[in-house]
């Protein structure tokens, strides 16, 4: 009960500070849950990193209740994952709430430059760690680096992600084949991970479902998600663009995962009913895929073709984190006032690295409403 207690009051803090998307708050549970109390080790948490990227969901949200599995088991997986949810989809709702009783969103704008160029700053200390970690030889190291120029040119993350995991395990294999002149053969079930690829009229069970489909099949980062809703829900008739523009912003400038988005349209189509099934119909298969996969991990981690497959989708997931830094870094740094606030975010990191990242985020948004001002 202890456990459940402090996984709760973890990942509800960092659910309230959890700003920048999901390369942000896998460095904050670097820094909090690896760094800090040290609840698994580094090696782990990249192996649970890497496999969280081949199945649908929010990786990073995914990534809380395989950390919460690994320190109070099936309970803690669920505790953690609802704990780093609930203050996203609390300030969504009240947020949805206000937009249609009073038609418009706060301004949030000056906050928000300067918590953007702050998060570089624990992203870059994450990739740093992970990096020398997933890095363990020549190869992988070539192989981030093909990831990185393949993200960059506009690949798809997770086929991105993908592909340097099949071609890097392939190597291996060849490699090893060579080295012992024997072959490895892939069974079927290698083979198969490997290859793993209302207001408004509408009920709360038609909501339910959307969203359930879009949880189940979504794959990458949570912004694929507006993709699959414009389909579902704008060109249908059931939400204007203007509308599902709105829900956007306030995904991008709430904490937590950019999938409370859901809360926030669910309340648009249904009211508060609506908003309950948007929320449970997105977060349910994301539970369900991380109770099932966390066990195999460590199976997967003492197969010799699978431990290559890890190793190289590691490497790959860090790889595309330090692609998302590099793009983020070139929106989010637009004027004097964005590069001082991660000038000090990097001397704050790399310098006091026993400071919390949530004085890190409350300091960047205090900065950037002052310096804003002028």
């Amino acid at each position: 009960m202890n456990h459940l207690k402090e996984i709760a009051a973890v990942f509800f803090k960092l659910g309230c500070v959890a700003f920048g998307g999901p390369a942000a708050h896998i460095a904050m549970m670097d820094k909090e849950i690896v760094e800090k109390r040290k609840w698994i080790d580094r090696e782990h948490f990249l192996d649970l990193m890497g496999a969280t990227n081949l199945i649908p969901g929010p990786n990073s949200t995914e990534m809380t209740m395989h950390c919460g599995h690994e320190r109070g088991g099936a309970a803690g997986l669920f505790v953690a994952g609802i704990s780093f949810i609930f203050p996203a989809v609390v300030i969504t709702g009240l947020l949805a709430w206000a937009y249609t009783t009073y038609g418009a969103l706060p301004e949030v704008a000056p906050f928000m430059g300067g918590i953007k160029p702050a998060v570089l700053a624990i992203i870059a200390s994450a990739i740093y760690k992970l990096g020398k970690k997933a890095i363990k030889n020549y190869e992988l190291l070539t192989l981030g680096i093909l990831v990185i120029i393949a993200s960059v040119l506009g690949v798809n993350e997770i086929t991105a992600l993908l592909l340097g995991g099949v071609a890097g395990t392939l190597y291996f294999m060849v490699k090893h084949s060579i080295k012992t002149d024997k072959t490895l053969s892939l069974n079927p079930i290698a083979l198969g991970a490997l290859m793993t690829y209302g207001v408004k009229g509408i009920g709360s069970a038609k909501i339910f479902w959307s969203f359930l489909k879009v949880g189940a099949i979504l794959y990458g980062s949570g912004y694929v998600l507006f993709a699959y809703l414009d389909a579902e829900l704008v060109q249908t008739g059931l939400l204007s663009r203007p509308e599902l523009l709105d829900a956007i912003a306030v995904g991008q400038f709430t904490p937590g995962p950019v999938l409370s988005t859901a809360t926030f349209i669910g309340w648009q189509l249904g009211g508060f009913p609506g908003a309950l099934a948007a929320t449970a119909g997105i977060f349910l298969p994301s539970f369900l895929f991380v109770w099932l996969l966390n066990p195999l991990v460590p199976k997967m981690r003492q197969s010799k073709v699978l431990g290559y497959f890890l190793d190289c989708v590691n490497v790959a997931a860090v790889a595309i984190m330090l692609a998302v830094l590099f793009k983020m870094g070139q929106d989010s740094i637009v004027d004097w006032r964005t590069a001082l606030i991660a000038i000090l975010g990097a001397i704050a990191v790399f310098g006091y690295k026993k400071i919390s990242v949530i004085w890190i985020v409350l300091g960047g948004s205090l900065l950037g409403y002052l310096l804003y001002q002028f």
